[in-house]
């Protein structure tokens, strides 16, 4: 008899483990397990589960999305500043500066 729970038992956890996050209590899990607090790891997923909740993203989904985001943001920028006119005239400007101190030394 014991030994049919345990196997019915198996099954069921099993079958039931893609109804529910597998990692959802890993974070909470190692957080009671390193610092021994209980109201810290039941802080930790009751804030992911708020996030989670909020934005339809857990906080991995969101911190990927940021750096991802910052990334493209960063080489756009720097695009920008070298096909902007202000930057070509300050350029072309240094350029022309720079001849002129040239042709003094040489003459």
């Amino acid at each position: 008899m014991i030994n049919k729970k345990i196997i019915f038992g198996l099954f069921l956890i099993s079958f039931l483990s893609g109804c529910s996050s597998p990692s959802a209590m890993l974070g909470p899990a190692y957080t009671l397990s390193s610092t021994g607090s209980a109201f810290q790891a039941g802080l930790n997923f009751g804030s992911n589960h708020l996030v989670t909740m909020y934005t339809g993203k857990t906080p991995v989904q969101n911190l990927q999305e940021i750096s991802i985001n910052q990334k493209n943001k960063s080489h756009n920028i720097q695009k920008k500043t070298l096909q902007s006119d202000d930057f070509y005239f300050l350029v072309k400007k240094r350029v022309e500066e720079i001849n002129k101190i040239i042709k003094k030394t040489n003459q």
